[in-house]
């Protein structure tokens, strides 16, 4: 636990605590102006693999480095107090078995400051979570649709959809929350499959795509705020910031070239200097040719 100028951070007991409770708010955050925004309403912060495609450009997960979530956990720690801090492992940090993943996830532990890391996987990934809880580091889960296993999945469809994609979803569950788990994510699944996982489990679930039965609910913040040009069905948008920021940069650029940006409000006095006068663009070329 920590205290940060006064306000306690939650934990991940914490949050596995609100099982049955009051929903459980989370959001991404992928560097410092996010989690600043978010903090105060947020019970836990995720820096999720996702910021591949929100910042980067990528289209999958997959190529995101530990390196990569380091730099922006330790980021989304510092400018946060309140909220839990939860930072994915990365694709081909974890998977080779749980002495690799307890080296990945005590780099991103001790150089982040975070409060938990996410791992995607059921039950081929169960003993890495015990392993990883036994020796003291929070985990969260995450089934359904898992996105770093897009190349086997081929692609980002809903899971769980006939009964033996949803009963393996129960299993990979069931699997990750006996090892140690304190909470579960799950993606994009029926609401019939988040509701059997949301009273089978001891734990809470934190929907996405996954419906209100779910004990917390995550999204893309870039999502939420209409930064992103398409979005999952299972989004709903908050607010267009995308929009209006286009507007706020035209409106720059137009100010820029016809000389109206900087104004003497943005610039700094000099008693000495007499600032010539701005001459509009083409004016120049206009006063020769007569």
């Amino acid at each position: 636990m920590s205290v940060v100028g006064g306000v306690r951070r939650l934990t991940a007991p914490d949050i596995r605590a609100r099982k049955g409770g009051a929903p459980i708010v989370g959001l991404t955050a992928y560097h410092a102006p996010a989690a600043r925004l978010a903090d105060e309403h947020c019970d836990f912060l995720l820096v999720g693999d996702s910021l591949g495609m929100v910042l980067y450009g990528y289209d999958t997960t997959v190529p995101v480095t530990l390196d990569m979530m380091i730099a922006h956990g330790a980021a989304v720690v510092r400018a946060s107090r309140h909220a839990l801090v939860v930072v994915d492992l990365p694709f081909g940090s974890y998977e080779e078995g749980p002495q690799a993943a307890f080296r990945a996830a005590s780099r991103i532990m001790k150089e982040t400051g975070c409060g938990a890391v996410k791992l995607e996987g059921g039950c081929h990934m169960a003993a890495t979570v015990g392993y990883l809880v036994e020796r003291g580091i929070p985990v969260m889960g995450h089934v359904g649709l898992t996105p770093q296993s897009i190349n086997t999945f081929g692609s980002f469809r809903p899971r769980g959809r006939d009964d033996i994609e949803s009963e393996a979803i129960a299993a990979d569950a069931e699997a990750v929350v006996s090892a140690g788990a304190f909470a579960v994510v799950v993606e994009a699944v029926p609401v019939r499959v988040a509701a059997a996982l949301t009273r089978a489990m001891p734990v809470p679930t934190i929907g996405i795509g996954a419906s209100v039965v779910c004990d917390g609910q995550i999204l893309v913040m870039e999502d939420m705020l209409g930064l992103m040009p398409r979005v999952p069905k299972f989004v709903r948008r908050y607010a267009e910031i995308g929009s209006v920021a286009a507007d706020a940069i035209a409106r720059y650029a137009h100010d820029v070239r016809n000389r109206t940006f900087p104004g003497v409000e943005n610039t700094y006095a000099d008693p000495g200097f007499e600032e010539p006068e701005a001459s509009a663009p083409g004016r120049e070329r206009s006063a020769a040719a007569e």
